[in-house]
């Protein structure tokens, strides 16, 4: 079995203006996706997806676009999918960071190893997780609001509470006090039985982070992403040592180094994974026994992922047994944000929870317009 083509075009897809996400880091209104589709010798075609915001990884449309076609691709022709190992090592020798793009080029390979061995992705990774919740009701999810006027906040929040969802995250950062009204008027819409979480994507200064938690801990607020900003572990650790909401970290792990400097800082007590940042699949389980060694809980999240990534973290979820969704709901909600799928089906979302598709591979075919 050997590679004998790969291909990379650019994906575009334009957020629903109503559930458009607003954080400390800007609009997301319009999505850029990068598609690798990598050919074997057998007639199989393996799909890769990469999520690509500049102000998020560094990684642009273009640039993924031609790393992978110039650098990435010629190291991969006639070699085997399965040696995925040594594959990681040459493209790691190849080309610095560019974790989506690596990422995207993993996913394909997985899907060809599972189309070839006539299983899915999730049995390749270790098994689903044999706990009934997951198996029979799905990965638990949390939708997310943006930084949007209390009212309207308040409004999607209520919306999506009575469409089935029971956990929300809201953006937040910058302005605590603005972010307190949005908060207390969310609340008040959901109730106070509704899981509620808060991003801050490292919009707050230590001293802002540690006032903010105290006003949120007040409206019953469960979880505190990334309050301070990506890199400074001493300063996340500061908040978490003088909060009474458990800190998760998202931006601040993007690598093994940073995973270990956290646990090495007693920075968060809960990490937020997925195989974009971590440069593939096979990274973020690395993590994840990292992070299960050292008594601290993950979660996934995302970055607004097509059907073929979320896809494909849906099937590292449930065969990872330290990616505690029933715990700290998910992310996995990207393809909700737009109008189609690009795949022949849409992915099996059933109010709050997504189930792992069952088919070789992915389980996932393309369908509808790039």
């Amino acid at each position: 079995m050997s590679i004998t083509a790969i291909t990379v075009e650019p994906m575009f897809g334009r957020v629903r203006p109503e559930v458009a996400i607003v954080s400390s880091l800007g609009e997301h209104l319009v999505g850029n996706y990068v598609l690798v589709r990598i050919h074997d010798d057998s007639g199989h075609v393996g799909l890769g997806e990469a999520s690509v915001t500049s102000v998020w990884s560094g990684e642009t449309q273009a640039g993924t676009i031609n790393i992978i076609r110039e650098y990435l691709a010629p190291l991969l022709i006639g070699a085997d999918p399965f040696d995925l190992q040594w594959i990681q090592r040459r493209l790691d020798r190849a080309v610095f960071d560019n974790s989506f793009a690596k990422s995207a080029v993993e996913c394909a390979l997985l899907d060809l190893q599972g189309q070839a061995a006539n299983v899915p992705l999730y049995r390749l990774l270790g098994g689903r997780d044999l706990d009934e919740s997951v198996r029979d009701q799905g990965i638990r999810l949390k939708f997310v609001i943006g930084k949007v006027e209390p009212n309207l906040a308040a409004e999607r929040a209520a919306r999506m509470v009575a469409a089935g969802w029971q956990a929300i995250k809201v953006k937040v950062g910058h302005d605590p006090r603005a972010d307190l009204d949005r908060l207390r008027a969310v609340r008040s819409a959901i109730g106070d039985r509704t899981f509620l979480s808060v991003d801050a994507n490292g919009g707050y200064s230590v001293e802002q982070a540690i006032g903010a938690a105290r006003g949120f801990a007040g409206l019953g607020v469960v979880l505190f992403e990334q309050p301070t900003a990506r890199g400074d572990h001493r300063a996340m650790a500061a908040v978490r040592r003088r909060s009474d909401i458990p800190i998760m970290a998202d931006e601040s792990v993007f690598t093994h180094r940073d995973a270990l400097e956290l646990i090495r800082q007693e920075a968060a007590d809960i990490l937020s994974l997925y195989p974009g940042k971590h440069g593939g699949i096979r990274n973020t389980q690395e993590i994840a026994r990292m992070a299960e060694t050292a008594g601290i809980a993950c979660t996934i999240g995302s970055n607004l992922e097509r059907e073929v990534a979320t896809a494909a973290m849906a099937h590292l979820t449930v065969a990872t047994p330290n990616i505690r969704c029933d715990r700290f709901p998910g992310d996995l909600i990207g393809p909700l944000y737009f109008e189609s799928p690009f795949t022949s089906q849409s992915l099996d979302f059933r109010a709050d929870r997504l189930h792992v598709p069952v088919s070789p591979g992915l389980g996932v075919t393309l369908g509808g317009p790039l």
